[in-house]
Order: structure tokens, then sequence, then C-alpha cells
């Protein structure tokens, strides 16, 4: 199972706000980007639509990675939200906690690893699972070792 480290969000106490411009930027060939600026926009709005039920967690192991969630992640996780079909979750199983993607088959139920190496696991007893919230947003750090950096800060 993956390992988790929970970190409280807690209520935003002040408002974030970040320029939003108005143009598309392309992932392809370059184009002239408009610095059209749109509107300021409050990421804490994004993130955390229901900050008293959000907390924070990162992720160890490779077991998602298909879905892009990788060791050393960021994971917003909603409790408030109801889990349902093909949502990435937060589970308890037999006392272990992991992330996976909650899958219906048939009649049927099962966490679903992001990674062939990894088995999926059927739900035979929902008495043995509990789902700790829903994944909303990852942040996945481009430039290694700020984000564990920033965290270690804060103890």
């Amino acid at each position: 199972m993956t390992s988790i480290e929970l970190i409280e969000v807690g209520e935003p106490t002040t408002t974030l706000w970040l320029p939003v411009f108005a143009s598309l930027v392309p992932a392809g060939f370059p184009s002239p980007a408009s610095d059209e600026l749109e509107e300021l926009f409050d990421l804490n709005r994004i993130l955390f639509r229901h900050p008293e039920a959000t907390y924070l967690i990162r992720v160890s192991g490779e077991s998602m990675q298909g879905a892009e969630i990788h060791a050393g992640d960021l994971l917003a996780v909603d409790k408030h939200l109801e889990a349902d079909h093909n949502h990435i979750v937060v589970a308890v199983v037999e006392g272990e906690c992991t992330v996976k993607r909650l899958v219906r088959r048939g009649n049927n139920w099962w966490l679903q690893a992001e990674n062939p190496a990894y088995p999926d696991y059927p739900i035979t007893d929902p008495e043995n699972l509990r789902i700790w919230g829903v994944v909303t947003h990852v942040v996945h750090e481009l430039i290694p070792g700020k984000l564990t950096a920033l965290l270690r800060s804060r103890d």
C-alpha cells in the first residue's frame, strides 16, 4: 500500500489573489501571448472548495503514476465529496492507507492502481474499507526539492 503523510489545511486566513490572463499558452509551437489581464482569482477557491473538510497529503510509492501522481506529490483531498466511480480516493483497507482509483465493474467495486506493476484490490468486505476523501488536485513539483524544503520548514 502507498504510505501518506497528512497535512491539515484548516480555514484559509488570507485570500491568495493571482492574475489570470485571458489568452491560452500553447504547449506546442509558441505564439505571441497576450498580456491582457482578464481577472484576479483566489487560488484557495480552486484547491479548497470545502476548506473545513479538506486536507493535504504527501504520497510515497508509484502505484498511481499512470494518473500522474508520483512519490513526493502533494494531494488535496476533500472529505465532503462523496466518492463515486472513477474518483481517485484516499482509502484505508484493513488498517492500511492507500491512494487508488475507485471503480465499479458490474456490481463489484475495486480500488484500482494506475500502474500495471501493482494489483487492483477487490472490495469484497465493505466493512474493511474506509474512504478518507476524494482527491481533487495534485501538486506535482517541477523543481525537485522545493516542496520538500517548504514542508520541512513548517516543523
